[in-house]
């Protein structure tokens, strides 16, 4: 069986719902794999539930590369997206390139992840003018917790969800080949899919998004330091 591709997922918008998990190792991407997941994502929230940060923003561009190419080593059919990293992209557009190149070069991953909407849409394109596919990420952006006030849901106000809209049109625009749209109301994130051309995945975003995504930890009970509300939690492993 063929390794799931970017293109494999644009065409599953209307046809099939998205799965995506995160895995940072080699054992739980076998896990998630053989579970029939459609994408792996390796998330800098590696940082909080697996190196015990406080947030993702201290995650480094070495730390990503080397938990991707054990994700990589461990699966065999899920599409892998690598989560660039905070300050990895931000600094310029060559900056951009250049660490999305390394991240793909050296891991084997098919696509990177960056957050951000209008702001982030030159970035997105530069890297997709370079043959290097891109998810991009809006509502809830984690490296951007300080600018927006803490972990707060994104669209509650109408110039937030048209703003939203404008950054999710942006995205696809620039050749994102989808979306994650976190916690956003279900109703944003609702009018959004129905725009959009390209698959959102939804986390904390409601029910009609054309994919879901979980962080593994929180989905199996292996982090103790909080849950958040939207997650179904499938296993308590911390209390065996």
């Amino acid at each position: 069986m063929a390794r799931i591709s970017t293109v494999d997922v644009m065409d599953m918008k209307g046809e099939k719902r998205i799965v995506m998990l995160t895995a940072y190792d080699y054992p739980t991407a076998r896990l998630v794999d053989e579970g029939g997941v459609d994408i792996i994502l390796v998330g800098d929230s590696s940082g909080v539930v697996v190196a015990g940060y406080e947030n993702t923003l201290p995650v480094t561009l070495d730390e990503t590369i080397y938990h991707t190419k054990a994700v990589v080593r461990g699966s065999k059919n899920a599409l892998v997206v690598a989560d660039m990293p905070f300050m990895s992209y931000q600094e310029s557009l060559e900056q951009a390139r250049r660490n999305a190149g390394k991240v793909m070069k050296e891991t084997g991953c098919q696509a990177i992840k960056l957050e951000g909407g209008e702001n982030m849409a030159d970035t997105i394109r530069a890297i997709v003018d370079i043959d290097i596919p891109v998810m991009a990420h809006i509502g809830l952006t984690p490296q951007s917790i300080h600018r927006l006030g803490g972990y707060k849901v994104r669209g509650k106000t109408d110039a937030e969800a048209e703003q939203l809209m404008r950054d999710a049109v942006a995205v696809e625009e620039a050749g994102a080949f989808s979306v994650v749209l976190e916690c956003v109301p279900e109703q944003v994130a609702k009018q959004i899919t129905e725009k959009l051309s390209i698959p959102t995945i939804g986390i904390g975003a409601g029910r009609f998004c054309d994919g879901q995504v979980l962080v593994f930890h929180d989905m199996v009970g292996l982090f103790d330091r909080f849950r958040p509300r939207f997650v179904k939690q499938y296993a308590n492993v911390w209390s065996i």
